[in-house]
C-alpha cells in the first residue's frame, strides 16, 4: 500500500524553502564575486597611481618655482623654491612663521647654511665658495661673530676669536706650508682697518677671514 501523498501545502513550502536556499547561495556567490573584482580594480588603480604611468609609461612630474608648507593654523612652516637670481633656497620657520633654519645654493655655486634665532639673528653661519675656501661662524645672543673658523683654497687655516664689540682678540693659524702661529691683539689698541669683519649672513665671503697681522703680539 502505497504512502499517503503529501498535502498540497506542505510540497509548496518545501519548494519554496529550496527556492530560498538556492536564491541565498547565488546572493552569496555574486558579493564574493564583487568583492573580488573590487580587490582586483583596487590594486590594479593603486599599481597605475604609485608607478606613475597611465598606460604609455610616463611618469608623473609637478614642477613649480616654489613650495610652500603651512600647518593647521595657516603658518608658513617651511618654503622650498627659487629665486629671480637662480638661488635654490630651502627655509624652515617655527610655529610663528620666523624663519630659522636657510639653506641656500647660489647661482655662482655658493653654498650655505645659517641657524636663526627668533629675531633672525643668524647664530650659526656655514659656507662654502666655488674656490674651495670654506668658513664656520658662530655668534653670540646680540648676532656679534665671536668665532670664525675658516680654510683657504692654498691649504691654510685659521681660527680667529671676537670680543663682544666684534673685534678681533686672538687668533690661531696654518699657513700653506704647515707653519703655525698664534696671535694676541693688545688691549686697548684698535683693531687694524684692512682686517676682514667676519660673515654674518648665509652667503659667505669671497675669502675666509684672516687671524690680525699687525697691532699683535706674538708667542
Amino acid at each position: 500500500m502505497s504512502p499517503d501523498p503529501k498535502p498540497t501545502e506542505i510540497v509548496l513550502i518545501e519548494r519554496m524553502e529550496q527556492i530560498e536556499r538556492e536564491n541565498r547561495r547565488l546572493r552569496r556567490s555574486g558579493t564574493t564575486m564583487l568583492i573580488g573584482m573590487a580587490i582586483v580594480l583596487g590594486i590594479t588603480v593603486t599599481v597605475f597611481i604609485y608607478s606613475g604611468s597611465f598606460g604609455a609609461g610616463v611618469s608623473r612630474n609637478i614642477a613649480a618655482r616654489q613650495f610652500t608648507i603651512r600647518d593647521e593654523k595657516g603658518t608658513s612652516r617651511g618654503t622650498w623654491g627659487i629665486a629671480d637670481d637662480g638661488t635654490v633656497r630651502f627655509i624652515l620657520s617655527d610655529q610663528s612663521g620666523r624663519p630659522r633654519v636657510r639653506v641656500s645654493l647660489f647661482a655662482d655655486g655658493s653654498s650655505g647654511v645659517s641657524l636663526a634665532d627668533s629675531a633672525d639673528r643668524k647664530l650659526v653661519v656655514l659656507g662654502a665658495l666655488p674656490d674651495q675656501s670654506t668658513s664656520f661662524v658662530m655668534s653670540d645672543h646680540a648676532g656679534v661673530p665671536r668665532a670664525v673658523l675658516g680654510m683657504s683654497p692654498n691649504g691654510s687655516a685659521n681660527l680667529v676669536f671676537a670680543d663682544r664689540d666684534g673685534a678681533t682678540k686672538a687668533g690661531l693659524g696654518v699657513d700653506a706650508r704647515g707653519q703655525g702661529s698664534f696671535t694676541l691683539a693688545d688691549r686697548g689698541l684698535s683693531q687694524p682697518a684692512a682686517e676682514p669683519e667676519p660673515d654674518t649672513t648665509d652667503e659667505p665671503d669671497s675669502q675666509p677671514p684672516k687671524p690680525p697681522a699687525t697691532a699683535a703680539k706674538k708667542k
